[in-house]
Order: C-alpha cells, then sequence, then structure tokens
C-alpha cells in the first residue's frame, strides 16, 4: 500500500510525495489507528527539484470508522493527531508563489469535511521567509503533558525578523482542535514582540478550526501606531507612543475590538474599532473618545510629526522628522503625505475630545468625523470649543489624484479672547474673537498646498482689553512698556479689531488690519509669502494720548516666516491703510461676533471716508452747508 498512499497523497497536494512505511492497526474497531514514517513532501514544480516543504519522521492518525463509513468517506473524523520530528521550510519559490499554498480540487473542498481532535507534536522545527513581509523566522513547536488535571499544551516559539524587525513570540493553546465540548472554548495566551511593538492576547476561541467565537483580551504597545501596517494591514496615521487594552472578536470578515481604552501620547483614548474585510478595501469603523488630548498627538493627521521633543520612548522616525523640522528654516510641515496608505483602506471614525491642550490655544472640546473612501479623505464637521465660543470647520484632502487637492473652511464664532491669551503664559486679556476662512490649493504637504492655495481669511475682535505691553511695544512707547512690565497700567481696553487678507497663488496680502484701542490705533499693512514662507508686514501706531519717550516710527516685520525680524523703521512715516474697505465686511463681523458688537462705530468712520470728497482727509467731517470755505495758507481764502 506504501507507494499507491503517496501517490494519493500527491495527487491530492499537486506535490511529490515520498512515503518510507505506511502501517494500519485496529482497522475494524470503532478507531482505526493509520501510521505513516518517513513522509516527505516536496515543493512546487517552479523549486529545484531536490528541495522538500517539509518532512514528518513519524505521523499517527487515530481514525473514527463508524463516522467515515455513514459518510461514505466523505466525512473524516480525526480523534488525535501524533506527530514526531516534523519540520519545514516555508517560503515563496521563483514565481513568487508560496510553497505552503495548496489547491485541493474544487469538488473535495465542497463534498468533504475534516475535523481533528486532540494533536500532539514532538521537536517541530520549521523556518519561515517571505521577501514581501521582510520576515525570516524560526519557529519551534511541541506538546506539553497535561498538569493538576489540565488537559496537553501546545507550545510554539518564534524568533528572527518579521516586517524587518526583531521579531520573538510565545504562543501557548490547547492541544485539541474542532472536536472539543463547547463548554470548554479553546484556550490562546500570545506575547509576540515586533521591533518595539508588543502584543498580547489571551483568552478563548470557541471554534478554533474556523477562527470563530472568540473571547480574547488584547493588550498592544508600541512607538507608533503605524507601524502595525506591515503587522495587521492597517494604513493608521502616525502617533506618539501608545498602549492600548480591549476584548478582540472576530466573525467572518470582520475583525473588532471593543471597549478599549489606553493611552495615545499624552491623550487618553477610548472606545470602540470595527475592520470589515469583506470590501476591495478594508472598510473601518470607529468610534473613539478622550477625556484629555494634547493637540500634537494628533499632529500625524495634520502631516507633520506627532511628537514633542524628548517623548519618552519615541520613534527614531518621529526624532528624525523633529530635528529636520527644528533645522529646517522653512515654518510650515512639508513632509509629503503617504498617497499610497491613504488608498488602502476605507475609513468611517467619529472622534469627541473633551479637554483639548495647544501650545497655541488653549481649547475646550473637539468633536470631528472622518471619512476616507478611494483616497478622498472628509473632516466634517472638525468643531472646536473655546469659552463660550466655537470654531467650525471642514476640511477635504482628496487623494485620488496626483497632487492632492485640499480645501478648508474655517468659521471663528464668538471665541473667547481670554482663552486665546493664556496659551501665552505672559499676556492676558479679555474679549470676543469672529472670523472665516475659506481656503483650496494643491499639494502633496502641507506646505505646498499653501504654497499653490487661494481664499480669504477675515478676523475680528469685539471689546475687551488686552495687555497694554502689546499695544506699547508696537509703538516702541518704551516708558509705558517698562510701566506695563511691571503692572502700570496693565491692560487697555479694544473697541474692535478688523482684518481682512486675500491669499491668490500663495500669496497672503493684506486688505485691511484695523486695531483700535484706548491707547492707539495700530494700523497693519503687507503680505505673508507662503511659497518662500517669508513675511513683509508694516505696523503703524496712532497713539491717542501725548507721551515724551513715545517714537511713533512704523515696525517692521520681515524676513523668513519661522524666524522673522522686528525693528522699528525710524526713517519712515509708515503707510497708513485706507478705511474705506472695512464698510464690506459687516456680516462676514456679526457671523463671528454676533449681531451686537463694538465694530459699527469703526465701520461708520470707514463709511464716511468712503463718502468724503476728494482731498478731504479720511475721518474728517463734510463740511456744512452755507459754512465758510476753509482758510490757506497765509489766511487767505480760495477764490469762488
Amino acid at each position: 500500500m506504501r507507494p499507491i498512499v503517496a501517490h494519493e497523497i500527491g495527487a491530492k497536494l499537486g506535490r511529490p510525495v515520498s512515503l518510507a512505511r505506511f502501517d494500519i492497526k485496529d482497522l475494524f474497531s470503532s478507531n482505526a489507528l493509520i501510521v505513516l514514517e518517513g513522509l516527505a513532501i516536496g515543493n512546487p514544480a517552479d523549486f529545484p527539484n531536490d528541495s522538500q516543504l517539509g518532512s514528518v519522521g513519524r505521523l499517527s492518525l487515530r481514525i473514527d470508522v463508524p463516522a467515515l463509513l455513514r459518510s461514505r468517506g466523505r466525512d473524516i473524523v480525526v480523534r488525535e493527531v501524533t506527530i514526531e520530528h516534523p519540520e519545514g521550510n516555508l517560503r515563496p519559490g521563483p514565481s513568487g508563489n508560496a510553497n505552503w499554498s495548496f489547491e485541493l480540487p474544487q469538488s473535495d473542498r465542497q463534498s468533504s469535511s475534516l475535523q481533528i481532535g486532540s494533536v500532539t507534536i514532538t521537536d517541530g522545527a520549521f523556518r519561515f521567509n517571505d521577501p514581501k513581509l521582510k520576515a525570516d523566522l524560526r519557529v519551534l513547536i511541541h506538546t506539553e503533558q497535561p498538569q493538576a488535571g489540565g488537559e496537553p499544551r501546545l507550545v510554539a516559539s518564534a524568533q528572527g525578523t518579521y516586517a524587518d524587525q526583531p521579531f520573538k513570540g510565545n504562543f501557548t493553546g490547547g492541544s485539541i482542535l474542532s472536536l472539543r465540548d463547547p463548554k470548554k472554548p479553546y484556550p490562546v495566551d500570545l506575547v509576540a514582540t515586533d521591533g518595539p511593538t508588543r502584543i498580547a492576547l489571551k483568552g478563548t476561541i470557541v471554534d478554533p478550526s474556523r477562527l470563530a467565537g472568540a473571547n480574547l483580551e488584547l493588550d498592544i504597545a508600541g512607538q507608533d501606531l503605524a507601524h502595525l501596517y506591515p503587522i495587521l494591514g492597517l494604513p493608521l496615521a502616525e502617533t506618539p507612543p501608545f498602549r492600548l487594552r480591549g476584548h478582540l472578536d472576530y466573525g467572518g470578515n470582520h475583525i473588532k475590538l471593543s471597549n478599549f481604552s489606553g493611552m495615545v501620547g499624552q491623550s487618553d483614548l477610548s472606545g470602540n474599532f470595527d475592520v470589515d474585510r469583506g470590501y476591495e478595501r478594508p472598510l473601518i469603523t470607529a468610534d473613539l473618545t478622550s477625556h484629555k488630548v494634547l493637540l500634537t498627538d494628533l499632529g500625524g493627521f495634520l502631516g507633520t510629526a506627532p511628537d514633542q521633543p524628548n517623548t519618552p520612548n519615541q520613534a527614531a522616525e518621529h526624532k528624525a522628522q523633529l530635528a529636520q523640522r527644528e533645522a529646517s528654516p522653512a515654518l510650515l510641515p512639508d513632509e509629503p503625505f503617504d498617497l499610497g496608505k491613504l488608498r488602502k483602506a476605507n475609513f468611517r471614525v467619529h472622534y469627541k475630545g473633551e479637554h483639548i491642550q495647544a501650545e497655541w490655544a488653549p481649547l475646550d472640546k473637539l468633536e470631528a468625523n472622518l471619512s476616507l473612501d478611494n483616497g478622498k479623505l472628509i473632516l466634517q464637521p472638525l468643531n472646536f470649543a473655546v469659552g463660550q465660543g466655537s470654531i467650525v470647520s471642514s476640511l477635504l484632502l482628496d487623494a485620488s489624484q496626483d497632487p492632492i487637492h485640499a480645501a478648508a473652511s474655517v468659521d471663528f464664532r464668538q471665541v473667547d479672547f481670554q482663552r486665546l491669551m493664556q496659551a501665552t503664559q505672559r499676556f492676558e486679556g479679555f474679549g470676543v474673537v469672529g472670523g472665516r476662512a475659506e481656503l483650496s490649493g494643491y499639494g502633496n504637504s502641507p506646505a505646498e498646498m499653501l504654497a499653490n492655495g487661494d481664499g480669504d481669511i477675515k478676523f475680528f475682535m469685539n471689546g475687551g482689553n488686552v495687555s497694554a505691553l502689546l499695544v506699547n511695544l508696537v509703538g516702541l512707547d518704551f516708558g509705558k512698556a517698562l510701566l506695563s512690565a511691571l503692572g502700570f497700567p496693565d491692560k487697555t481696553t479694544v473697541r474692535c479689531m478688523m482684518s481682512d487678507f486675500g491669499l491668490e497663488k500663495g500669496m497672503l496680502q493684506t486688505r485691511a488690519f484695523v486695531f483700535d484701542t484706548d491707547e492707539a490705533n495700530v494700523i497693519g499693512n503687507g503680505n505673508v509669502d507662503l511659497r518662500n514662507q517669508t513675511i513683509n508686514f508694516e505696523l503703524t501706531q496712532e497713539p491717542k494720548h501725548f507721551s515724551v519717550l513715545a517714537m511713533h516710527a512704523p515696525i517692521e516685520v520681515t524676513g523668513a516666516l519661522k524666524n522673522p525680524s522686528i525693528k522699528p523703521d525710524p526713517g519712515t512715516l509708515g503707510v497708513k491703510a485706507g478705511l474705506a474697505v472695512l464698510t464690506g465686511l459687516l456680516a462676514t463681523v456679526q457671523l463671528g461676533l454676533g449681531q451686537d458688537h463694538n465694530c459699527r462705530d469703526l465701520i461708520q468712520t470707514a463709511q464716511q471716508a468712503a463718502e468724503a470728497p476728494p482731498g478731504l482727509p479720511q475721518g474728517s467731517p463734510h463740511p456744512a452747508e452755507g459754512s465758510p470755505p476753509p482758510v490757506t495758507k497765509g489766511g487767505a481764502r480760495p477764490s469762488q
């Protein structure tokens, strides 16, 4: 029977098979024993002729004969399997096809079934090599005898490289597979490290032969969630070091991580995560919540390093990004988005942050809906709460084309100015800020998008006060600046601030900038070139009170946007921007500040300036009808 059995096995597997010995015992009992010794299975045809997939010193199968007879040989129930000294070399061949992949005849796969009971393995040793996965592992496997009345345990260990990272793993499971009592699910205990990423999985599986009915607890930690892409095939954003724990389940095409919690950087994160692989691209659905989140931890979603300097256990690539950003003369993030990863999966994510910490502004809440479909990413809404106000925005990144098309819309609605000033840890103030920004551009990094961008930006401020040091330093009023630093006075009243900027092909040009305070009017004019990231801006002060030490020269802000030069220009009187352009901003002011605001006076002054006859100074009243004409130099009146 030996050559016939070897031929039949080889025909089913589509591989050359050799067999040193074949034996059948207890054939007429309910459990026949089949023994194969010296079993060797060759590789597919594209491998060298003398190469092998693997071999088994001795293979013993205890078969349920009545079940085999009832099904006329179609249902095979193997009560016990004993495998002694199995060895294997699992790898892809010259054509790229893996030698561990078998194509069984269609009729066999549809009409036959195989159920396996207990498995005992002695001294198993395998090598797994796959260049696509950048993996080269040596796996040892054996069965441990039962202890304290328990069942035998299947033990495996692996060491080598995976995803081009050092890998080490240990697995312990039950020895009985499909023929189990449903009340005693299959136990699983797995601990593995791949480079800096550690995965621990512990629990049970009801049906291990189909990997169904999981009741597992997952504990995963690492330097960056993006490192999971070569491990799990999920294109996640870059993050700071993380640790997450939750309940893992799967069935059909779904993998679910439920009720998980943990930390990502300095931010806590909890929620539910579902992966559906039943589509051309995996569909990832998540509902996430953070009670406290550091805004820099979300940097990976914005195209910049998601860390701060000196973060513990920081990924090497993040350190390099931060060092490069620090050394770069550019201010705007220029790291390109990974177009390939953006097109690998679809996402539906809802995220809520209860309390946000940011270096530039102490935000209160964050809520976002993210969808990614075939490379087209939409964040709508992306909303922040600041005090009693809000920042309402939406963002589009269309990575289905190259370069990416980006569009953003942002509304600042009655934002608490005091909350904004707290971030400076130096200046104080209160009031209400409003505004609107509409931007659109093309590029594969945030810097490229803005360098090719177009749009409008408008900001306003209503009432309140701001540290007088800010206003006095703009006017180079050294005496008042010194007093302000000492706390005398510590604030100055703000009536209104209005600004309007236009962005065209990367050039941000000032249309209007007026800051109306008790101490002075501050007027700004100039531009910011986002193509080469430079600024050329001028601030001029119109003081409202006399001061002996005041120097009313304009302030020039010039040079690189990341590190501009701020200095007075005593040789210039400054160019004052006209106020007439403010008249068209009333509707946007009301949207950002509400109906009740103090900018009406400034707009009325602008309207009067726009209606003034040519040659009449802006802001001057019209001559009353019937009044004498103005007196010229020397006292003479102009002729009629």
